[in-house]
């Protein structure tokens, strides 16, 4: 396949003061090989041209080959540049540069954060990662008595855990349903039929994970927005069904906007698919769901500290503002993730989602090729997306990955009960990297 993809021009956020200085970097001290930073948004667009230029701007090893950047990515140029700039900043004089710096550094992250989501900036919290926003989330939701939480079995520790500690403090009725028995054989129409089974008069809350670490089936989010709404036509205001989703492994190889997924909160981290700086995440809010969600850890948003100073309640403080935890943070991470927005902008959202689509499809259909494997994730892009599990006939998971990695593979077991074999191809392979892993997997023997 070719290594020349071109993507079309698109509007990039403007040049401003602050977005040179974010990417103005040349002659930082980085820690690393790069020698010569992107001065502007064009320039960094140039750079990203072809598949081995973005490859070129991170640091992660050609071998062994890693299928697990999903996990805990690797940072590109900009970003660690960034963080070295600030913590370099930082070192130099704490105190002042978070009086100077911080309210313009956060508005810059914010912004363009909202311009890769496709959201408001003022609908963004933002947190340390997905198990911290989904802590936050259903910790804070203010729900009546007898209001249900419905979710799936199919759902990660921390969604479960999130919502079975809501419970204990608060009596919440919960349950779980399953959407599919077999995930390779998943469907749309039998996930729909599943939900809308499942949603009782009492269901206040639809929890889901859009694309589901456990399998690499992706929740057709469009076409459960579509169903609630039918369902909360139906409804007072006060009964209608919102929809929470975990959205980490979908953010940063999807191409939608928040807002066209039909959900009224996504909780994600972003140092997985984004190339985000480890230790920072986002929570985006619609007006639906605003009311109903209360902070539980104080915000240090200068709108709430000053009414504290006056003795008053803040009056005009936006919800994900309030929903965004005060305290010291990791700053020079979390001010750097502007630049992880900026880098997946500039490389295209339908870029990645394609070259994503394209390289999960290549590794799906040589396993399924293969007589001694049982490939798990669907076939269709439709109801799958970067993560691809699969089983050995013969070998256990763990055997599996031992193996592969004595072959140079890096793949991961899913953290479950019931395990299996999981790669996540990305922009940061090739196709000869999937080609490299089905040779190795084609190799294993009992």
């Amino acid at each position: 396949m070719s290594e020349q993809p071109r993507f079309p021009r698109r509007t990039f956020l403007a040049a401003s003061t602050a977005a040179a200085a974010g990417l103005g970097l040349a002659g930082v001290g980085c820690g690393d090989a790069t020698a010569q930073l992107p001065s502007s948004p064009e320039d960094l667009r140039r750079r990203l041209d072809t598949w081995r230029q973005v490859r070129a701007e991170f640091l992660l090893e050609s071998r062994p080959t890693h299928f697990d950047s999903f996990l805990l990515a690797s940072h590109p140029a900009t970003v660690r540049a960034a963080i070295a700039r600030h913590r370099s900043a930082l070192d130099r004089d704490p105190d002042g540069y978070v009086r100077r710096q911080q309210s313009r550094l956060e508005e810059r992250m914010a912004d363009a954060a909202s311009a890769y989501l496709g959201t408001r900036a003022v609908e963004l919290a933002f947190t340390d990662s997905t198990t911290m926003g989904l802590g936050l989330v259903y910790g804070g939701l203010r729900l009546a008595p007898g209001d249900e939480i419905l979710t799936t079995e199919h759902d990660f520790y921390a969604t479960h855990e999130a919502i079975r500690l809501r419970s204990l403090r608060l009596q919440t009725p919960t349950r779980r349903i399953r959407l599919y028995d077999d995930p390779e054989r998943a469907s749309v129409d039998s996930i729909i039929r599943a939900i809308r089974g499942g949603i009782s008069q009492s269901t206040r809350v639809l929890a889901l994970t859009w694309v589901h670490s456990s399998s690499g089936v992706k929740l057709p989010l469009a076409r459960v927005g579509e169903l609630l709404a039918g369902i909360n036509r139906g409804r007072p205001e006060s009964r209608r069904v919102l929809l929470i989703v975990d959205g980490v492994h979908g953010l940063g190889n999807q191409p939608e906007d928040l807002p066209a997924l039909g959900c009224d909160v996504f909780v994600s981290g972003c140092h997985k698919w984004l190339f985000g700086p480890r230790g920072t995440g986002i929570v985006w809010i619609s007006d639906r769901a605003a009311p109903l969600l209360e902070p539980i850890i104080p915000t240090f948003d200068p709108r709430a500290y000053g009414a504290w100073l006056q003795g008053v309640l803040p009056t005009d403080l936006p919800k994900a503002a309030a929903l965004t935890p005060g305290g010291f943070h990791s700053f020079e991470h979390r001010w750097a993730l502007a630049e992880a927005f900026m880098f997946h902008r500039a490389v295209g959202k339908r870029r990645v989602s394609d070259r994503t689509r394209v390289l999960a499809t290549q590794l799906k259909d040589g396993l399924a090729r293969l007589p001694q494997i049982r490939l798990r994730t669907p076939r269709s892009g439709e109801l799958s997306a970067g993560l691809v599990c699969f089983e050995h006939r013969s070998l256990t998971p763990r055997n599996v990955v031992d193996a592969l990695g004595r072959r140079q593979i890096v793949a991961t077991l899913t953290p479950y009960a019931t395990q299996y074999v999981r790669l996540g191809p990305g922009i940061l392979n090739s196709p000869a990297d999937v080609d490299r892993a089905l040779r190795a997997i084609r190799a294993l023997r009992a």
